[in-house]
């Protein structure tokens, strides 16, 4: 995939390629989702993101992800994770990351996409007795948390089983350093996606809208289905969870 020039002069778009840009976009994740918005769901699935060893092992645990990517029955990759660099004024030559995006090709039928991870297999697949050893409490909140995060998205992947072909794209991350935020770096990330599920078969393209980027994904074609709901237990309810808004580009409003 090659790079594309964004909506601002300088911007390119492009799919990472190494371990290393994998760790700078982390920082973008974190000063957007962590510093800037509080986001309750980034903040317990990456404990400690605000010290330097809690994002050590949170890049570890993005590079993990990104190494274990799949492809799909064409030989493109089910999850694509995409920079956005600009020309680097303290380093002529040099480009920074000022954005990043997680884009995820999804079915429940083999070979057109990863599936939605299960309820039940949460604990498994985020390696959670690893990430909080021995707590079960928050090993249970975060699979509450996640699984009500996604039911929706869940939900529309069960469903497009029969369609052809039979998959969407996520837009399960987008991320902009708050000092290169109204610079158009989000709406080219989501653009890219967009375009890649046409050239994909004309796949509809699911999100969890933020209070933040809902706003710019409407402008493109998303449309509002409904407010997340988070299904957690008593214990918990008192705990900060972000307000996110289901969304997909084929659904009525």
């Amino acid at each position: 995939m090659s790079t594309k020039p964004g909506a601002h002069d300088g911007l390119h778009i492009e799919s990472i390629d190494n371990a290393e840009d994998i760790i700078q976009a982390f920082d973008c994740v974190c000063e957007a989702f962590g510093r800037q918005v509080r986001d309750g769901v980034f903040m317990i699935l990456y404990p400690g993101w605000e010290t330097p060893e809690g994002r050590m092992r949170g890049a570890a645990r993005m590079v993990s992800r990104w190494q274990s990517t799949t492809k799909n029955n064409n030989g493109n990759p089910n999850t694509v994770f995409l920079k956005a660099t600009l020309p680097c004024t303290e380093q002529p030559g040099q480009r920074a990351i000022a954005g990043f995006a997680i884009w995820v090709q999804a079915s429940n039928v083999e070979g057109y996409g990863d599936p939605v991870t299960k309820r039940e297999d949460l604990a498994t697949a985020l390696n959670l007795e690893d990430l909080f050893p021995g707590n079960e409490p928050e090993q249970r909140y975060i699979c509450q948390t996640l699984s009500s995060l996604q039911k929706c998205r869940t939900e529309v992947v069960k469903e497009k089983a029969t369609a052809v072909p039979p998959a969407v794209m996520i837009l399960d991350m987008c991320a902009v350093d708050p000092a290169h935020q109204r610079k158009g770096i989000a709406r080219a990330l989501v653009q890219w996606g967009l375009d890649e599920a046409k050239r994909r078969g004309n796949l509809e393209c699911l999100t969890e809208g933020s209070a933040m980027g809902r706003h710019v994904y409407a402008q493109m074609g998303f449309k509002p289905q409904c407010d997340i709901e988070y299904a957690v237990d008593n214990e918990f309810l008192a705990r900060s969870r972000p307000s996110n808004v289901f969304m997909r580009t084929g659904g009525s409003s």
